[in-house]
């Protein structure tokens, strides 16, 4: 598999994340500029322009019409997606972790961190009341006083969103009354990623506890645990195998004290059902920070802490692969 790299990015990444068509990828990183590309080829479509610190998130609506980003430069911004242009700013009092569109991607809800004396809230603006977002003042905030959230994703129907926390924790928050409908605690560690199936059943966490782990969305119960020698940055389910990739590698301060061979900085694939790994793809040369499945199954994309995002189109055999039970 030759990787498609692409180059837009002169810091590390952030966040990868393809729309739902699959034939658009967007990505961030900590430099101010959100890229999108042709997944494709790999051809830069273009850019949205006015951050000025690093962006932590990105989202992309249901019929691609809009993105949403979130920043250290304390604010979540609405771009069109077609034009560039900048339709919202919502500004806060610390950087923006989190951030995603409902189904119907008339709801968004972002998440801030815990920074400089100030909580972590996570905030929920509906985008059909325009004084909602010229008053910057969201329908609900709801505050999490004792681990920030580290990651967020909406939930099945956008009733409810589904948070990790840096304490492991995961909390399901109703998207209505803001309340906790439930709370687990199956990691040890700093959950890094959510990502949800296609179907949205299911969804799997990244966690600093070196494991990745698949949960019912519904009910939060933990099903499987992918287990790996080093922190696990991210992971991604395939939308028509029983397959889910995993990234990560040590943590980027500590890279420089090992060789690259044992930094490990493959993208690892397991299989679902027997928690078996059996695969593995190098290439980055630096802890792989994002992975993402392309809607069709076909191929997928690494962003690392090299500044590059891969993009690997699957070889004939991926798909001829049979598990041996």
């Amino acid at each position: 598999m030759k990787p498609i790299l692409l180059q837009g990015h002169e810091r590390p990444i952030t966040q990868i994340k393809y729309n739902r068509e699959g034939d658009l990828l967007f990505t961030v990183a900590k430099d101010p500029i959100v890229n999108v590309w042709y997944s494709v080829n790999g051809e830069r479509l273009g850019t949205y322009m006015g951050h000025t610190g690093a962006v932590w998130c990105v989202d992309a609506d249901w019929d691609t019409k809009h993105v949403l980003t979130g920043s250290a430069d304390n604010s979540c911004r609405l771009w069109d997606c077609e034009t560039g242009k900048q339709l919202a700013l919502l500004k806060t009092n610390s950087a923006v972790r989190t951030c995603g569109f409902d189904f119907g991607g008339n709801t968004i809800m972002f998440s801030t961190d815990k920074q400089m004396g100030y909580q972590c809230f996570v905030s929920f603006f509906d985008l059909r009341d325009p004084s909602q977002i010229d008053n910057n003042e969201p329908y609900m905030k709801i505050p999490c006083n004792d681990s920030k959230i580290t990651s967020a994703v909406w939930g099945p129907l956008g009733e409810c969103i589904i948070a990790g926390h840096e304490s492991g924790e995961l909390n399901q928050y109703s998207a209505k009354s803001g309340e906790v409908l439930v709370n687990v605690k199956e990691h040890s560690r700093q959950i890094n990623d959510i990502q949800l199936s296609r179907d949205m059943t299911m969804f799997v966490t990244a966690s600093k506890d070196n494991t990745a782990k698949l949960f019912d969305s519904t009910t939060l119960e933990h099903q499987k645990t992918f287990r790996t020698e080093r922190p696990v940055n991210s992971a991604a389910l395939s939308p028509n195998y029983d397959h889910v990739v995993l990234g990560g590698g040590q943590e980027a301060m500590d890279v420089t004290t090992t060789s690259t061979r044992i930094g490990k900085f493959e993208a690892r694939f397991f299989h679902l059902a027997f928690e078996e790994e059996f695969g593995r793809v190098k290439g980055h040369f630096g802890p792989i920070n994002s992975v993402a499945f392309h809607p069709d199954g076909k191929s997928y994309s690494s962003g690392g802490e090299d500044g590059y995002v891969r993009i690997h189109y699957f070889d004939p055999q991926y798909f001829e692969f049979e598990f041996e039970a």
